[in-house]
């Protein structure tokens, strides 16, 4: 018995997907009679019946959606392999874009831009200093090649790269702080946090205890550093953000009675590892021998897989 081809389930696929026979014929270019001929070939191959007739238009029967269900992912792998044939026949990419979460060492991130560089100076990038799921977002829109992130993304598999320690600081003089004695929730509550808003346009989270009554939320670690400083509130901060401040005596941890240190595992995600190109790769191994430096030399950071 003949095979059936890539191509009889294509045409199948755009049949069902346009409506019928001339539509399909129109999207693909070819006639209606090709189209026909190639799914009646295709059922009496398979010896299943899988368009009926209703009215002017066709769809699927039973068997039918279940055959094209198993076909589409052949097709779309197709179409993933050709995709890869043409990056490699192509060469090098001329962008790489990258969302970096701002809980990210910004020392490890500094220092793995720089390596690139250094190795690939003709390669633009573009890079989002994301929150939360910001970088997710991107993910998932197919907007990122690599992205960064603490959280978690359904579908993709992460390469462990950090765990950030997050510490619960204000500035000495802060009234938190005078109170004079080890803190709970309660005290928490009656003084003004400050967070840092979540980049996603469309599913955006909160994190953390945000409970205060008082809530200032700002766009930018680094804007939340500054009102830190400032004496305008707390906040759970990464503790690689904040080492000058605490050594310099700007900030200090919050005698918490418990919650005052809070550690996020930190992972790094491609898009799609097998069709991404040599300077996407480039910038992965960048990122992750910047953060092995760092952490070699960096007591309160761990690269240990959770």
């Amino acid at each position: 018995m003949s095979r059936v081809t890539l191509a009889q389930w294509q045409m199948l696929a755009a049949v069902v997907d346009h409506g019928g026979f001339a539509r399909a014929a129109e999207a693909v270019h070819k006639s209606p009679s090709t189209l026909n001929h190639a799914v009646h070939k295709l059922e009496e191959q398979l010896g299943v019946q899988v368009l009926e007739p209703v009215g002017r238009q066709v769809r699927l029967t039973e068997a039918g959606e279940l055959l094209l269900r198993r076909a589409r992912q052949l097709i779309e792998s197709a179409a993933s392999l050709e995709d890869v044939a043409s990056r490699l026949a192509a060469g090098l990419e001329a962008e790489v874009v990258v969302a970096i979460d701002q809980v990210f060492p910004a020392a490890a991130q500094a220092k793995a831009l720089e390596r690139f560089s250094e190795t690939y100076p003709q390669v633009r990038v573009q890079l989002h200093e994301s929150v939360l799921n910001g970088g997710i977002e991107m993910l998932y829109d197919g907007r990122a090649d690599l992205v960064v992130s603490g959280i978690e993304a359904q579908g993709f598999l992460g390469e462990p790269l950090v765990t950030v320690r997050f510490v619960a600081v204000a500035h000495p003089r802060h009234p938190l702080h005078l109170l004079g004695r080890p803190l709970d929730l309660r005290d928490l509550s009656q003084h003004r946090q400050l967070v840092v808003r979540d980049s996603a346009l469309r599913q955006s989270t909160n994190a953390g205890w945000l409970k205060a009554e008082q809530r200032w939320t700002v766009s930018h670690l680094n804007t939340s550093l500054d009102m830190l400083k400032r004496g305008l509130g707390f906040a759970w901060m990464p503790e690689t953000r904040i080492e000058d401040e605490l050594a310099k005596g700007e900030l200090k941890p919050l005698p918490l009675a418990a919650g005052g240190i809070r550690e996020v595992p930190v992972q790094m995600i491609f898009r799609d590892r097998d069709r991404a190109g040599p300077a996407a790769h480039a910038m992965a191994h960048a990122l992750k021998q910047s953060v092995m430096e760092l952490c070699a030399n960096d007591s309160i950071l761990s690269n240990e897989k959770p």
